[in-house]
């Protein structure tokens, strides 16, 4: 079936942890997102967490 598991998105720039989501166990690839840190006050790349 579809599990999911639970990510956390660090900031690139400032590396402060700001979103939890989650993604499909069979994707193995790490997610890169676009978005909004509060911290930067700007749009950054924020990636997943090991």
């Amino acid at each position: 079936m579809n599990e999911k598991k639970k990510v956390i998105l660090t900031c690139s720039e400032c590396l402060s942890r700001n979103y939890s989501t989650s993604k499909n166990k069979t994707n193995a690839k790490r997610i890169e997102l676009k978005k909004f840190c509060p911290r930067c006050n700007k749009h950054t790349l924020h990636k997943e967490t090991k």
